[in-house]
């Protein structure tokens, strides 16, 4: 297989990656082998004149480094990435999505996928119970297989390495059964969230308080990017993440780079020969993912409990768009409803009035409230209202009532005339 090697910075070694694939395909094994001059760890030999001691100092160093990209059968497309330079610290990724998708197929449950989001499974019980069963003693020993392919050194040593946690993201997805549902209550919840989320409360999702030596640390970002935007609070190292996939799945996603930086209650180190349980940093060890995954979705928990407070317009925003945009019923095209227009606000005000709410409204209860309007043009506004699930007929009768939205409606546009509109414009001058 040839080594590709990638010297510019932009490109996106992914990118490189999806390329090779979409060429040959995904067949299980090794897929591309990409090299590329990174940073890495260096030591060096240093005499210091003043104290006469030789040692070996750390200065920043960059090396050839080696990624070598696998399609695996139980983790999908991973990789390991082999510096040339001693320590020959390894780094390895996979995607927990990828594994779940296999564990699906392998327990034949079926299931649609867009990226790494799954945007329907037909037995989302079940899917959880395979999620929740990942091990870390599995990872544990496919790590070292890889190893052992890909770093040859480890001959020469005669050791094995000792794996621990860098970066680890945990993610709660929230699948919507239409993209038009999450698409309106997106556009408005990042922004609610970001004014409403204080710093405080960031510090309580990840398990925290606040000190004044930690407050410096606290923040919220607010992205927007092509596919969306995202709202980022962050604590140090630790951040949780809020953005949509494909208007589908809204994504909670808490990401630390400091394992440690997370307590718990577990055996701690012996004392005099006498082991104890207590709160302790958790250890960066692969063994703590399970105690890990446990604390990120607690974190993940408590900021959609937060979310879950905050007003939720989307339905309105629906309605509106509803309201004001054509329609087309049996071949007649109706106009949207203009709230601005004098006549349809008389409608709409006349439908409101407190005796229609007993007996229902006909057409001649709203001929004395609307004489600039025919009593056939009466008709037909009826007619439209009918369409648009402003009000509902009276089985068996010529008698209108207003709906739930109808009376929301006509509340909207009264409110947003005598207390929007109707103030701003006293305060010009002709």
């Amino acid at each position: 297989m040839r080594i590709e090697h990638v010297a510019k910075a932009h490109l996106r070694k992914e990118d490189v990656v999806a390329a090779v694939l979409k060429e040959h395909g995904d067949p299980p094994g090794l897929v591309h082998v990409l090299s590329t001059m990174e940073a890495c760890d260096a030591y060096e030999p240093w005499h210091d004149k003043q104290s006469h001691q030789t040692f070996l100092r750390h200065p920043s160093g960059k090396c050839l480094h080696y990624y070598f990209y696998w399609r695996d059968e139980a983790l999908g497309l991973i990789y390991l990435r082999v510096p040339t330079g001693c320590p020959f610290r390894l780094q390895f990724y996979c995607n927990g999505h990828s594994w779940l998708a296999r564990s699906l197929n392998v327990a034949g449950i079926d299931y649609a996928m867009a990226d790494n989001a799954f945007l329907r499974i037909d037995d989302w019980g079940r899917a959880q119970q395979l999620a929740d069963a990942f091990s870390p003693d599995t990872l544990h020993a496919l790590l070292d297989r890889y190893a052992e392919q890909c770093c040859p050194i480890l001959e020469v040593f005669g050791q094995s390495y000792h794996w621990s946690l860098m970066q680890v993201e945990y993610s709660t997805d929230l699948v919507f059964r239409s993209d038009a549902i999450l698409k309106s209550l997106y556009e408005e919840l990042p922004r609610q969230a970001l004014f409403s989320v204080k710093a405080e409360q960031v510090a309580t999702f990840l398990g925290k308080k606040i000190t004044p030596q930690l407050a410096q640390e606290l923040g919220s970002r607010f992205a927007t990017r092509i596919e969306g935007t995202c709202i980022k609070p962050h604590f140090g190292k630790v951040s949780v993440k809020m953005y949509d996939k494909f208007n589908r799945v809204l994504r909670l996603e808490t990401t630390t780079n400091h394992v440690s930086f997370f307590k718990h209650h577990r055996k701690g180190e012996p004392r005099e020969g006498h082991a104890s349980r207590e709160i302790a940093p958790l250890r960066k060890t692969i063994s703590s993912l399970i105690d890990l995954r446990e604390i990120l979705l607690g974190c993940n928990r408590r900021y959609l409990e937060s979310l879950s407070a905050l007003d939720d317009f989307s339905a309105g925003d629906r309605n509106l768009h509803r309201l004001t945009s054509p329609k087309t019923v049996n071949g007649h095209r109706l106009k949207g409803f203009n709230f601005f227009d004098a006549t349809q606000q008389a409608l709409l005000r006349a439908l409101q009035r407190p005796e229609f709410n007993i007996r229902g409204i006909r057409r001649a209860d709203l001929t004395p409230f609307l004489r600039q309007i025919s009593p056939a043009s009466i008709t037909r506004q009826l007619w439209r209202l009918r369409q648009f699930g402003l009000i509902k007929k009276v089985v068996h009768g010529y008698r209108y009532y207003l709906s739930r939205l109808g009376r929301s409606t006509i509340a909207a546009a009264c409110r947003i005339t005598e207390q929007s509109i109707v103030p701003a414009l006293a305060h010009t001058t002709p």
